[in-house]
C-alpha cells in the first residue's frame, strides 16, 4: 500500500472514531424541557379564574376576559343532555348535569365567583358539544367533562349552579363553545394553534392571564434514550435534538422538527407534548452533554413571554357581582379530576379531547 492509501485509511479511522464519540455523547445526553401551563391553553384557565375571583372579580367578568367579545344569555328551557356512561346513554336535565360536573372539574372550596364561572362554562359546553353525533352529546369522562352525578354535588357547587341557573356564554347571540383547562402559564392561546386544523373562533383568542400563579411553571428532564423511545418513528438515525419552527400567540409550540443524525422530521407542538409527556406545548428545549449546556434552535422568532403586572388586569373589578363580596377561600384543597372541553372539528389528537389536566 502506498503513502496515499495509508493516508486515506488514517483519515477514515479518525472519522469513524469521531462519529463513535458523537454517538456515545448523544446517548449519554439529557434533554431538559422547561415550560409553563397545564393543558391546551384555549379558553378559560381555571387557575387564572381562581386568581380573578380572589381579587374580587365576578363570574361574568371572568368569562368575558377569557372568551373574547362574549355576553351571557339563557339556555333553552327544559334542555336535556345525553351523556354516555360506559356503553349506556343517559338523558340528564341540564341543571342536574351541571351539578354533577362542577366539583369534578374544580375544587369545591374555591371562591364562589370561580365556581360560578365554571358552572356557566360547563353548561355552555354541554349545550354546544357533539361528541357522539346524534347518539349522545358528551362523554362522562375527560374526553368531554367529568360527570359524577349526585356523588359530585356539594353545598358550594350546588349554590354556584343555582346562582347562575340557565346562564350560558354567547357570541353574536349564539351559544359559544367554552373550552377550559387547568393552567395557562400566563397567556392563553388561539384555538387554531392548539387544535390544529380547527377554524379560528373570534371568542377563543389568546389573552394575557395576569393572575396565573407561579406554580404553573415546570421542568422535565429525560435521557436521550428515553426521548428517542417516546419519539419513536420520528427520529431518523440517532436523536440530536428538537428545533422549534413556529409558536402561537403564546409561546406554545405549533410546529417543530425532530433532529436526527440522518435528517429532520416535522412534528406539531401538540404531538410533541403528547409524545414527551409534557404538561403543555409551552416548552423550551436544552441539551445537556457532560459540562456542555446547549439551548436548542428556535426559529419561531417569538420573543420570550413577559407577563403583565397583576395590578393591571384587562378588566375592572366587579361592583355588584353576586360573588364580589365573597371571601376568597384556600386554593389548596383537593378537587376536580378532569378539565373539560369539547373536541373541535376536525378532531385533534386524543390528548386534546378533554381540555387538559385537572384543576387542583
Amino acid at each position: 500500500m502506498g503513502p496515499s492509501g495509508r493516508s486515506a485509511l488514517a483519515v477514515l479511522a479518525c472519522t469513524l472514531a469521531w462519529l463513535s464519540l458523537c454517538a456515545g455523547g448523544a446517548s449519554a445526553s439529557t434533554l431538559l424541557v422547561e415550560g409553563a401551563g397545564d393543558g391546551h391553553g384555549v379558553g378559560m384557565s381555571q387557575d387564572g379564574a381562581l386568581g380573578y375571583a380572589q381579587h374580587g372579580y365576578g363570574d361574568a367578568q371572568i368569562l368575558a376576559h377569557y372568551y373574547t367579545g362574549t355576553t351571557l344569555g339563557q339556555a333553552p328551557a327544559n334542555a336535556v343532555i345525553k351523556v354516555l356512561e360506559g356503553a349506556k346513554v343517559v338523558s340528564v336535565p341540564l341543571e342536574r348535569y351541571v351539578r354533577g360536573v362542577v366539583s369534578a372539574e374544580m375544587p369545591a372550596s374555591w371562591p364562589a365567583a370561580a365556581l360560578q364561572a365554571q358552572a356557566i362554562a360547563i353548561r355552555t359546553y354541554a349545550l354546544t358539544a357533539d361528541a357522539g353525533s346524534s347518539r349522545f352529546d358528551v362523554y362522562s369522562d375527560t374526553r368531554s367533562q367529568v360527570y359524577r352525578g349526585a356523588a359530585a354535588e356539594t353545598a358550594s357547587t350546588n349554590a354556584a349552579v343555582a346562582a347562575t341557573a340557565g346562564q350560558i356564554v354567547e357570541y353574536g347571540g349564539q351559544p359559544a363553545i367554552t373550552y377550559y383547562f387547568a393552567s395557562s402559564g400566563g397567556m392563553t392561546e388561539d384555538n387554531e394553534n392548539s387544535f390544529l386544523g380547527s377554524t379560528p373562533e373570534p371568542w377563543l383568542r389568546g389573552v394575557e392571564d395576569p393572575y396565573e400563579t407561579s406554580s404553573s411553571s415546570w421542568k422535565l428532564s429525560m435521557s436521550f434514550a428515553t426521548a428517542s423511545a417516546r419519539l419513536s418513528g420520528l427520529v431518523k438515525g440517532s436523536l440530536r435534538g428538537i428545533e422549534v419552527l413556529r409558536r402561537g400567540v403564546s409561546p406554545r409550540i405549533v410546529a417543530a422538527e425532530v433532529l436526527g443524525s440522518r435528517g429532520e422530521t416535522p412534528v406539531s407542538g401538540p404531538e410533541l407534548e403528547a409524545r414527551l409527556g409534557l404538561q403543555s406545548a409551552w416548552a423550551y428545549f436544552t441539551v445537556i452533554s457532560g459540562a456542555s449546556v446547549t439551548r436548542e434552535p428556535d426559529l419561531s422568532g417569538q420573543p420570550a413571554f413577559t407577563p403583565s403586572p397583576p395590578e393591571s388586569p384587562a378588566i375592572a373589578p366587579a361592583s355588584s357581582s353576586s360573588s364580589a363580596s365573597e371571601t376568597a377561600m384556600s386554593a389548596s384543597a383537593s378537587g376536580g379530576t378532569g378539565a373539560g372541553g369539547a373536541t373541535p372539528a376536525p378532531a385533534p389528537s386524543p390528548a386534546y379531547d378533554t381540555g387538559g389536566a385537572p384543576a387542583e
